[in-house]
């Protein structure tokens, strides 16, 4: 699962048989002309040569070619879409958010960071493609009015994939950090996308406890690894169990190099066991109760050394603290779901570099829905 050379694949001989990865490839290099297919691919459109090159080319193809409606042969008519600020449940509502999104942000280039991916042509693949996208916020939208001003910020998107179509995927983008960058009122903006789940009755619902622990016992000492396909990816979510569940923090120590740079929500770069130490500390100042699931992992060799480790999360709990999330503020006590991805680069046992998502915005926006929740009960009561 490792890729050739840039000198193989850059001057026009044939591919050696190795899939592409993204970190040292210029783009024109991501999505050769003269390559041979070197990976079974049942049903996929012969333009591709492996399944990187089809995640990294489709999207530039749908979203800087323009080519919206490759949507139509790349997305089952059914395919499911969840993100952080909610799921799109067919492939014309894809097709829709597609157009709106690339006329309010026409100028976006969403550049391939990193692709970790598995599976086959008989199961179908899975794909954690971690974007960084730039941009420039020049025309009306679901942001208001054009500002002008740029923004970086970064996206993961994973991606179950079948005979060339998608037909679920999870997608957290770093809305946040977007906001903010071009120079909108989080607050505001939270209540805004809150609005309309409110008007159609999708209120918080508030289940109480998340059995990160049942009844007075502690947290299983134990993680569940059954999504586990390597030794490596098992050890992976055995010390994430440790650090988040158990709050081991000072685990971090172990597995991480001291050098290690994390790269995190808001286009944070921090380096040394003590910043991802603080930033996960903080994640469960604002979250104290909050229970760590990972959804799925996957990995791949890298070229650069090592191994690229891909996990999709799921953190439950309540706002109970403060904590990194700023814009949250004091705390409210409402429950909050936390989607994120994380891309791991390991090498000798050491995670070197940590690449992690979370949409801050859809925490405000959960926060915003419950306090309307709340303000409905009591104008329901008075009326009584």
């Amino acid at each position: 699962m490792a890729r050739e050379t840039p000198n193989e694949q850059g001057n026009g001989k044939k591919a050696s048989g190795k899939v592409l990865q993204s970190e040292r490839r210029d783009f024109l290099d991501m999505v050769p002309t003269d390559r041979d297919r070197v990976q079974p691919m049942r049903g996929f459109d012969p333009i591709y040569t492996d399944i990187v090159d089809y995640i990294v080319r489709c999207t530039h193809r749908i979203w800087d070619e323009r080519d919206v409606g490759l949507i139509y042969t790349h997305y089952t008519h059914n395919c499911v879409v969840y993100g952080a600020t909610g799921t799109i449940y067919s492939r014309e509502e894809v097709v829709h958010d597609t157009i709106k999104r690339m006329f309010m942000l026409p100028e976006r280039r969403g550049m391939a960071t990193q692709v970790i991916w598995n599976g086959n042509e008989d199961d179908g693949f899975y794909t954690s493609h971690l974007v960084t996208g730039a941009g420039r916020h020049s025309q009306p939208g679901i942001y208001g009015k054009p500002t002008g001003r740029t923004f970086v910020a970064r996206t993961i998107a994973d991606c179950m994939i079948y005979e060339n179509m998608i037909y679920r995927e999870w997608l957290v983008v770093d809305s946040m950090a977007q906001v903010k960058q071009i120079g909108l009122d989080p607050q505001a903006y939270a209540e805004n996308l809150a609005k309309p789940y409110f008007e159609k009755g999708l209120l918080a619902v508030d289940m109480g406890e998340n059995r990160r622990m049942i009844g007075q016992y502690p947290p299983e000492t134990e993680c569940d690894t059954s999504i586990a396909n390597t030794p490596l990816e098992e050890s992976v979510l055995r010390w994430l169990h440790e650090i988040h569940n158990r709050r081991m923090f000072g685990k971090i120590r172990d597995v991480y190099a001291p050098t290690v740079q994390y790269h995190g929500p808001l286009m944070k770069e921090l380096y040394g066991h003590g910043a991802v130490t603080h930033q996960t500390v903080g994640l469960y100042a604002t979250i104290p109760d909050g229970f760590y699931m990972p959804q799925h992992i996957c990995s791949c060799p890298c070229d650069e050394g090592g191994t690229k480790v891909a996990v999709r999360w799921i953190i439950e709990g309540h706002h109970l603290g403060w904590g990194v999330f700023e814009e949250l503020g004091a705390p409210t006590g409402k429950r909050l779901q936390v989607m994120g991805m994380s891309h791991f680069h390991i090498k000798d046992d050491k995670v070197v570099d940590e690449w992690t998502c979370i949409d801050e915005m859809s925490l405000l926006m959960q926060i915003k829905l419950a306090q309307m929740a709340d303000k409905g009960s009591v104008v329901l009561t008075d009326d009584a």
